[in-house]
């Protein structure tokens, strides 16, 4: 059963959910289901099997989480009720951060990821303590069977997410086993952005008449949008959004939060810096809504602080600006944020503010839009003070060439006849007065204000090296993926080993480093092979190969080698870098 004709849009109450899941889901801000949801979520709410093509950020978790979280029993429980396969230990932490977020009205829901990389302690703690959902990688899912910590047997429930991933990454055999290990009563969700045979032959396997659903892809994002990214470390965002607003010129701007206490709380700390600042979201009125975009729309205000719900239809030509200010989790947002600007062919500028963590849903986003977000040079100290000292300059020139001066004139005469007081100095006393509270000028960030959060140090300044020499037989090859794109030995061995129709004993040492890596191939590697890799993406990224420079200077590796071959994976398509736990 094929289902690729959009349902209609409804709430999420048409879709029959718990009420405790439905509260949550408003208290997020969420009032439409997305295609994908509104698509999957009757289907598996009904128990049945479901075959779901989308690409990443359609917003799939919801819909496989929230009918878990419908059908899972929160009463006395041992073994894990449902399981959720992910290709990488950062999507299987999102997915699990997701699982508790809707879950917060379900009393006494547990949840845990595991995956590789991580201590086994507290995946052992958690596991034995008894947990409704697990959200794991396939390798160490495994690793857990065989110790016998993990026990699928009354298993209701199986999601494998991005599976076409997990084919690349050679982690298919690795499923299979876990299928299985599972109860043949289970049912089965299985969401891919493509189909491959593979993934066909899995889905005919192992799953029951499910029912299938395609979601086409429609991320472009508008070619006359200026997008870029400011890397928020080392600054708070609120003084980086202030050095935006005031030295960046935009007729107006939107500014997009990730809640609604998080919009009314920015708004008033942008008033208190002065600035003509109002929050809309799901909280606010009908009509106040509609007074706060009809003030934007006359000048009255200039800055416009909203939530996703909030700013829905919004139509306003002075918006020439919108800032990201909490990153959206899924391109859908992203995309219908940023469509706020640059409307009517329209030229408009979005921001987006990133954390050092939230560096994979850049790539995600940049992947599904297909554009290339550049980086945003944030406005000095010096500049912002330009600004305030040009505007300054000019409201008072305006204001003399306003007039009715004559009364304050013979004030001023009449305090500086004696000599005490210059007219500067009164001048100066005036401003002030007129100034207010706060200071005039921005100071530098002192030292404290500009270490950041424990969970966003930066890493230590690299050692720079030469590469070293390829062993005998072997070409070293640069391909443009690394660290910061999420991506691990496993990624490059399972990609390459299946485009370029090689063994994983082919594939020779991996050195990772922070946006590119170097990875040695067999000499007599035909140039059509190397071609087609070029077009080649991992975890989204391209792999853009090319020879490597026996010359080029590069930072020490931000993993130490992969072994090369003597010390290899298996050949692809069964367990890459078992011995080291990459990519589990």
């Amino acid at each position: 059963m094929n289902e690729d004709i959009a349902a209609p849009v409804t709430g999420f109450e048409a879709l029959a959910l718990p009420e405790a899941l439905l509260r949550v889901v408003r208290e997020l801000g969420y009032d439409t289901p997305s295609p994908i949801q509104a698509q999957t979520i009757p289907h598996l709410l009904a128990g049945r099997d479901l075959l779901g093509q989308a690409q990443t950020g359609t917003g799939k978790t919801a819909a496989f989480a929230l009918p878990i979280l419908a059908r899972v029993e929160l009463g006395q429980f041992k073994q894990p009720q449902a399981l959720v396969l992910t290709p990488t230990r950062e999507l299987g932490i999102q997915v699990s951060e997701a699982l508790r977020r809707y879950a917060s009205g379900l009393p006494g829901f547990r949840t845990v990821a595991i995956y590789g990389g991580q201590s086994y302690h507290p995946q052992l703690t958690a596991l034995s303590r008894g947990v409704h959902v697990v959200v794991g990688t396939p390798g160490r899912i495994i690793d857990h069977i065989e110790r016998g910590s993990l026990d699928l047997s009354q298993l209701r429930h199986l999601v494998l997410d991005e599976a076409d991933e997990m084919l690349r990454m050679g982690f298919i055999d690795d499923v299979e086993r876990i299928l299985r290990e599972t109860p043949a009563t289970r049912q089965t969700a299985l969401f891919s952005a493509t189909l491959p045979p593979p993934i066909r032959r899995i889905a005919g396997t192992y799953m029951r008449t499910p029912v299938e659903v395609t979601i086409a892809a429609k991320h472009r994002t508008a070619d006359n949008i200026r997008q870029r990214y400011w890397l928020a470390h080392g600054l708070h965002k609120l003084d980086a959004l202030t050095r935006i607003l005031e030295v960046e010129p935009a007729d107006a701007s939107i500014v997009f939060t990730r809640t609604r206490q998080a919009a009314e709380e920015l708004a008033g700390q942008l008033q208190s810096r002065g600035f003509a600042a109002v929050a809309i979201h799901g909280d606010v009125q009908q009509s106040q809504r509609e007074r706060s975009i009809a003030m934007l729309r006359d000048g009255a205000i200039d800055v416009l602080v909203a939530t996703d719900v909030a700013a829905r239809g919004l139509d306003v030509d002075r918006v020439t600006r919108v800032i990201n200010y909490d990153i959206p989790t899924d391109t859908e947002s992203y995309v219908h944020r940023i469509g706020r600007t640059g409307r009517a062919g329209r030229s408009g500028e979005a921001i987006l503010f990133v954390a050092p963590r939230e560096r994979s849903l850049l790539h995600a986003i940049e992947h599904a839009t297909r554009a290339k977000i550049g980086l945003l040079e944030l406005p000095t100290v010096k500049m912002v003070n330009d600004v305030r000292i040009n505007r300054f300059k000019r409201r008072i020139q305006e204001t003399i060439t306003d007039g009715e001066l004559e009364p304050f004139k013979s004030i001023v005469a009449e305090m500086t006849a004696d000599g005490s007081l210059s007219a500067v100095d009164v001048a100066a006393a005036l401003a002030r007065m007129a100034r207010g509270e706060g200071s005039f000028l921005m100071t530098p960030p002192s030292r404290e204000d500009r270490r950041p959060p424990p969970d966003e140090v930066p890493p230590p300044r690299p050692r720079l090296r030469r590469p070293r020499e390829p062993e005998a037989g072997m070409t070293t090859y640069r391909v443009e993926v690394g660290h910061i794109h999420g991506v691990r030995p496993s990624h490059l061995v399972g990609t390459i080993a299946n485009e370029a129709h090689l063994a994983g004993p082919q594939i020779g040492r991996i050195e990772l480093f922070d946006e590119h890596a170097l990875v040695d191939l067999p000499e007599d590697l035909p140039d059509a092979a190397i071609d087609h890799l070029r077009a080649v993406a991992v975890l989204g990224v391209p792999l853009r190969i090319s020879r490597a420079d026996p010359n080029a200077v590069h930072e020490e590796p931000s993993h130490r080698p992969a072994p090369g071959p003597r010390r290899g994976p298996k050949p692809f398509g069964r367990r890459p870098f078992r011995a080291h736990a990459h990519g589990r």
